[in-house]
């Protein structure tokens, strides 16, 4: 994948507190990382402003429902990660 060199200005005590958190991976992943991220984010607001606007907003149950499932999936994740308890060996 190409990619470009580009300058930004970021607050000097947010860059220190990522520097030390992205020491392994770099800075410049990082960096991409967290931008992939608040893109997806981004898109998936516009999908639910969206889906709102052609179906009316969301209930408490419906939200209420969506949480519980998105902790289902979480709890599912963590139980299938490498060195949680009940992985098989």
């Amino acid at each position: 994948m190409a990619s470009k060199k580009v300058t930004v200005t970021i607050p000097e005590d947010l860059l220190d507190e990522i520097r030390a958190e992205a020491a392994e991976r770099g800075l410049s992943a990082y960096v991409a990382e967290a931008l992939r991220a608040k893109r997806d984010r981004d898109r998936l607001v516009e999908l639910v402003d969206w889906l709102e606007e052609e179906h009316g907003p969301v209930t408490e149950d419906e939200h209420s429902a969506a949480l519980d499932e998105l902790n289902r999936l979480d709890a599912e994740h963590a139980h299938r990660r490498p060195g949680s308890s009940g992985e098989a060996a």
